[in-house]
């Protein structure tokens, strides 16, 4: 593909990146991702890669706006109380970057539409805030070989990893399993500071650029946590992939 003079405008502060250019603006234009949840996290997550100019956006989401969301949800606005998410985080990257192709999937995902929706996406970015739906991404992105982009937050505190197919430990190898119930406190609970999404969410729409480009190294076999109390940043190396993990391990490592 050529880009046109007003994409080369748009996107002139990418093109002058040194090791990007606009190699790397034509694969995002061409590249295909899934975000999973528009909400705290989804929110940063959809609108800097509609910014960036990611061709095609699928938004999976269920749920309404609610005016409790607002504190966080930056896509969303007080107009949208009521409306779907999905078609919310919608009308707001049509208004940010006509160069992006966006597809809802106003439902939620389960063991029986997940396969089917994921196949099409080159990224799999995961907003939600359930472990259920966690443990369901992970295990059906190790099956179906495609990455995908962890993240969680709670209180003061975030995290981050990355999953690429043969590279590194899945969320399973490091989690587990779904924990039991009222055994982890909910950010319903526990309560989550609004701008904290905003930082976490940025840093995985930042994991897809580079995975979708091949710019910089990702977060694969490391677990990036944040305390925002303390303003401090760790990167915890992961230990190896669990061979008898029950998602992936039969996979080989590249």
């Amino acid at each position: 593909m050529e880009l046109t003079s007003e994409q080369i405008n748009r996107y002139k502060r990418h093109i002058s990146l040194m090791g990007f250019g606009e190699e790397g603006q034509k694969k995002l234009l061409e590249s295909k991702v899934l975000v999973v949840g528009a909400g705290g996290l989804g929110s940063p997550v959809l609108m800097y890669l509609a910014a960036a100019g990611v061709g095609t956006i699928g938004i999976v989401d269920g749920d309404n706006v609610d005016i409790t969301n607002l504190q966080r949800q930056i896509i969303h606005g007080i107009n949208d109380v009521g409306t779907s998410k999905a078609v919310s985080a919608e009308e707001t990257i049509n208004n940010l970057n006509t160069d992006v192709n966006v597809i809802l999937y106003k439902e939620f995902l389960n063991s029986d539409n997940i396969l089917e929706i994921i196949k099409e996406y080159d990224f799999i970015v995961e907003c939600t805030d359930n472990f259920e739906t966690k443990f369901l991404i992970n295990d059906a992105c190790v099956k179906a070989m495609k990455p995908f982009s962890h993240g969680g937050v709670l209180g003061f505190n975030g995290q981050l990893m990355t999953y690429v197919p043969g590279k590194g430990p899945c969320y399973r190898c490091i989690f587990g399993d779904v924990p039991a119930e009222n055994t982890v406190p909910t950010c319903k609970e526990e309560g989550v500071m609004g701008c904290l999404p905003g930082v976490i969410g940025s840093l995985q729409a930042m994991e897809a650029i580079k995975y979708l480009t091949g710019t910089g190294k990702l977060l694969t076999g490391y677990l990036l946590t944040y305390d925002s109390l303390n303003m401090n940043f760790r990167k915890v190396k992961l230990p190896e992939k669990v061979s008898e993990c029950i998602a992936c391990g039969n996979i080989k490592k590249h």
